[in-house]
Order: structure tokens, then sequence, then C-alpha cells
């Protein structure tokens, strides 16, 4: 699919507000509402646009603390790997999980409400696979940036 610079305007409109009535995206993009309203239904039907949430403040909800994880699995073997991504997927912990190169096989971004939350975790779910080698954690002191939105 091309996307082209109205598609651009109307990204960039909805990652910071997708609750945006279509008028108003219209206006601020510079098109008529059904042909607006038109693009963002081919966004969404091509898959630019995957989902439509609403963020949380973690401290609102419960969750207080905020840990990076590295994880150093055994051996190198596409099974091991698919079996960790199937565990990590199950975790209601785990926030967002990248599979990276380097020293390290996976990172986490663990959002739990404690210390305590946190062992539960790692007990439940790292302690548990016999095929990671080794992880690290650091625990986040501040959150300096977060965003969603995609530079486009």
């Amino acid at each position: 699919m091309d996307i082209d610079g109205l598609d651009r305007k109307i990204l960039v409109h909805l990652q910071r507000n997708n609750r945006m009535a279509n008028v108003e995206l219209a206006d601020r993009v510079g098109l008529s509402p059904p042909a607006c309203l038109k693009r963002v239904k081919r966004l969404r039907e091509f898959g630019v646009i995957t989902a439509d949430v609403s963020l949380l403040n973690p401290k609102l909800a419960g969750s207080q603390m905020c840990m990076i994880v590295s994880i150093e699995m055994e051996r190198d073997r596409g099974d091991i790997y698919q079996q960790f991504r199937r565990s990590i997927n199950d975790a209601k912990e785990v926030t967002q999980c990248y599979q990276v190169t380097g020293e390290y096989d996976f990172v986490l971004i663990v959002t739990v409400a404690g210390i305590e939350a946190f062992e539960a975790f790692v007990e439940r779910v790292l302690h548990a696979d016999l095929n990671i080698r080794k992880f690290r954690t650091a625990i986040s002191i501040r959150q300096v940036k977060f965003t969603t939105e995609i530079a486009l």
C-alpha cells in the first residue's frame, strides 16, 4: 500500500489522538469528511493502523515499577526461541518483548506493582524456563520519555 502525504498527516494526528472526530480530522488535513473517513478505513484495512487503544497511567493502574530484563538463552535454536516467545506472550507483566542481536537474545519490559510481584514473575516465568542461561534486570528509576508515536 502506498502512503501519500495526506495519509501521513492523518496518521500523525491519529497517533496523538485517535478519538478525534472525523470532521475535525478532515479539517486539519484539508480533506472533506467522506474522503478522510475513506482514507482512515483504508489505512485500517491494509494494516497500517493496527489497533485503537487507551494508554493508562501505570501508577494509577496499580503498577509502580518498570523493569528492563535482558535474557540470554542456553542455546541458539529456533524451537527454544519459539517456546520462550509463547511463554512471554502469556505473561501479563510483560508489556514489551524484543528479540535482539548482541550479548542477549531478548529484552523485556516488565511492569509490576512492586518487588514481590516481580519476584513472583521471575519464579513463574523465568526460573521455570530451563532454556534461559541467565538474565539481568535493571530497575527504571524515572521515565524520561514514553511515546507510541512513530515518526512519519
